[in-house]
This record gives C-alpha cells, structure tokens and sequence, in this order.
C-alpha cells in the first residue's frame, strides 16, 4: 500500500508496541493518511478517523448528552474517540479548544461525559497528523496537547525511484489495493508485555536522563547554546525516551536496550518538547539542531 516511508512505518510500529501516540508532520500528499489507514487495516481493531476542521467541536469527538423528552432521561452518545485506533486527521486545522477534547482521552484512556467517566478500548491509540505551521489555515498545538504525543514524526519525500514506483502503481492501474488484517488487539497487548521485559541497564539510564537535563540546561554541554532553549524537555521525555527505546530493541530483535536504540529514537521524543527563545529564532536554529547537538555532545556509555 505504501511506496518508501520505512522510517514512517517503523515509527508507526514503535508508538503500537510501546503504548504511545504518534503525531506525523508533512505537506499535504506524502502518504501520512493512508499510511495510518493502513497499519489500521493490518490489525483486528476499530478504527475510526476524525477529520478536524475549524468548525469541528468538542463534543464531535468525545460525544455528548442526548435528551430523550418521552421519558425525561439523558442517555450518552459516544463520539468516535471510542476506538481502538484513532486518526485524527489534520489535527492543526481546528483551533485549541477542539484539539483539547483529546486530552483526557489520551492521558488517562478515558472520557466523561457529563458527570459519567468512560473508559476507553484497550490497545488505545491516537495517530495524528498535521500539516507545517507555516501554511494557510492551520493552528499552533497546544502545549499540553503536544507533549502527550510520545513522538512526532516529520515526514519527507521519497527517492525518484520510489516516486516513479508511486507513478506505475497509483497512475497505471484503477484497481485499489486490499489489506487484510494479520495481527489482533489481543496479540499487540502480549507484544507490549514483551516490551516491558526488555532489560535497560543502569547506564542506559543515567544516558537518558544526562540527554534530558542537557535540553534543560544546555550550556552545560555546550557554550555556544546559552539563551537558545527556552523551556527543556519534561519528564514524560525520559519515560518515552525509555519506552521508545525498549521498542526499537525489540524491533532490532534483542531483548536489552543499547546507547544506538536510544539514539535512534531521541529526535523523535524530544523534537516537539523543546521550546527555543526569540534568540534561537532569530538565528534560525530549531529544535532538531538542538537534540542533534545535545547527541553529539552527551558522553555515550
């Protein structure tokens, strides 16, 4: 179904193994959505998608209180938040006080409705996508939306060889691929608790928590970064950074977290959670210069 994008689908498979959302960033046409649809389609799970736009309200997505006048009763309509799979889609096209209905759902995998709390199917998963800020029509996340996204992906395009084997399958031919699903929600939870064994050593966390403190006091590994980083990462950073981690190795087929696995999966983590001063700004500098930097300059055990 998807021409290239391996770095995309990875990342995808890392959020499900590690009970993480994922928050895809790109131009519009680079196969974010259908990329999402078809992980969905791969696995026995529901699967809703939400098309956000500046008219969308709170209670389109988490649903809402519906008044039966015959028997003088209230009785819940649920919203599509209740799946297994979630794709919000675009999510920047609508302002903060839509995107905010996602913040209970994806921190403590429940909704209320009223004075009821639902909890939410599990695996429970939001996969997002957004366009860059910079075009017309879109909306700054907010803060607290932001960082309950374990990653945040920025998609890019392909090669020309992978661009021409778009062109033969998608121009050339009118029938639509089929995916069937391979994997049921019940086998994804005994993967994650496969995940939870994955043995991180004591200098694997002392590796992660220097990467953290560097984004919070980045002089330390560096002169030249005083008076770029605003804010640092917050600790959900060194608990995704772990988790993600933990991922990665089992993808990789071990069952212990290497310096490479963290590596591999920081820019991914901690992109999103960094918030520069009007310095770094001004001289162009953002926030993957800053962990690549952080990278380059934190000690690897």
């Amino acid at each position: 179904m998807v021409v290239g994008q391996q770095y995309l689908v990875e990342r995808l498979l890392i959020g499900l193994l590690s009970n993480g959302h994922v928050l895809l960033e790109g131009v519009p046409g680079l196969a974010k959505t259908t990329t999402i649809k078809a992980l969905a389609a791969c696995i026995h799970a529901d699967f809703k998608r939400i098309q956000f736009t500046p008219d969308l309200l709170p209670s389109d997505i988490v649903g809402t209180l519906i008044y039966d006048p015959r028997n003088h009763v209230y009785s819940t309509k649920k919203g599509p938040i209740f799946a297994n799979l979630v794709l919000a889609d675009e999510i920047n096209r609508s302002p903060a006080k839509v995107q905010s209905a996602l913040l209970e759902a994806m921190q403590e995998h429940q909704v209320t409705i009223g004075e009821e709390t639902h909890p939410l199917p599990e695996p429970f998963l939001v996969l997002a996508t957004q366009n860059p800020l910079d075009q017309e029509g879109t909306y700054a996340l907010p803060e607290a939306q932001v960082d309950r996204f374990m990653l945040k992906v920025v998609v890019d395009y392909g090669s020309e060889a992978e661009e021409k084997q778009i062109l033969n399958l998608m121009a050339f031919s009118s029938t639509r691929i089929k995916l069937d699903p391979v994997i049921t929600t019940a086998t994804i939870l005994q993967l994650r608790d496969l995940v939870d064994k994955i043995y991180v050593d004591e200098q694997i966390k002392d590796y992660i928590i220097q990467i953290v403190y560097a984004t919070r006091r980045p002089r330390t590994v560096d002169p030249k970064m005083e008076g770029l980083v605003r804010y640092g990462v917050s600790p959900r950073a060194t608990i995704y950074l772990t988790l993600a981690a933990r991922a990665h190795a089992f993808m990789q087929g071990r069952a212990y977290v290497t310096p490479e696995d963290v590596r591999a999966i920081a820019l991914d983590v901690m992109r999103h959670r960094i918030l520069l001063t009007y310095e770094a700004e001004a001289e162009e500098v953002n926030t993957t210069q800053i962990v690549q930097w952080i990278l380059d300059r934190v000690p690897v055990p």
